[in-house]
């Protein structure tokens, strides 16, 4: 729990640089029964599925080993799709 708790400022600050280069869509945390974050899902804009790996593969909490698992899955966002800038 500790290393997750050191690990978050440069988490968030990975986060927040992806959204700074219009990559991030959107992040959170999964929640379970009791409120308390169990799991993440974060949605990015990358070109191919290894840009996507590779933007997995460099957030700090995979780095730490902080991640059970990571699934990386090509998706259509088909509803309520922000206009392009």
């Amino acid at each position: 729990m500790q290393l997750r708790i050191d690990t978050r400022p440069t988490h968030v600050a990975f986060l927040e640089g992806l959204n700074g280069e219009g990559k991030l869509a959107f992040a959170g945390p999964f929640l379970n029964a009791e409120g308390k974050p169990d799991g993440s899902l974060v949605v990015v804009e990358a070109p191919d599925l290894a840009a996507a790996q590779a933007l997995s593969a460099a957030d700090p909490y995979a780095k730490a080993g902080l991640f059970e698992s990571v699934e990386i899955r090509q998706w259509n966002w088909t509803f309520n799709k922000p206009a392009a800038s």
